[in-house]
């Protein structure tokens, strides 16, 4: 079977006369003035609309946009400065705590020094009372002692004269020569 160019071929076939030789149809120069006059009319709506409607919406999207920052920020400086104040409110109670704390310890330590020197007070009297009290037993027992020296050193002079000259001395001499040596 053999084909021929024409049967092989399928698909529209369109009319030499229908083509048109112009070309492109915008570049068209028969078709210049309606694109012109669609082109203003469609220019002149979409000015239209962008007019009325777009550029409105936008300026009021916009307005609202610098409204909000602006309330955002006055909102900001007003927090920074409550911020700032509390701060200063926590800074002064810091330090007036810092101060009521030094003066109690202050306080303390006075009342602790007071105590303690009134205690040192009672124990310093108190061992004045006792050293008065011993140096008065002291001397009530160096007084009786010093009694009893007299006569102790009469007895031992005595027996000491007897054994060395083998004779006892007498008495008035005895208590004249203990009491020369104890002057």
């Amino acid at each position: 079977m053999a084909t021929t160019s024409a049967e092989t071929q399928t698909g529209t076939v369109v009319p030499a006369d229908a083509q048109g030789s112009a070309g492109f149809p915008p570049f068209d120069g028969s078709t210049y003035a309606s694109q012109i006059l669609w082109l203003a009319i469609t220019f002149g709506l979409l000015y239209w609309i962008m007019a009325k409607v777009a550029l409105p919406r936008i300026s009021g999207i916009l307005e609202d946009r610098r409204d909000r920052i602006a309330g955002d920020i006055a909102e900001a400086n007003r927090l920074n400065e409550e911020s700032n104040a509390a701060i200063a409110a926590y800074e002064q109670a810091l330090a007036e705590a810092r101060a009521n704390a030094h003066k109690i310890a202050q306080e303390t330590r006075d009342k602790l020094k007071a105590d303690v020197e009134r205690r040192r007070a009672a124990t310093e009297k108190d061992l004045a009372e006792k050293l008065s009290a011993a140096e008065s037993r002291i001397r009530d027992i160096k007084a009786a002692a010093m009694e009893n020296v007299g006569e102790i050193a009469t007895d031992t002079t005595s027996a000491l004269v007897e054994q060395l000259i083998g004779k006892a001395p007498t008495k008035t001499e005895l208590s004249k020569a203990v009491d020369g040596a104890m002057k």
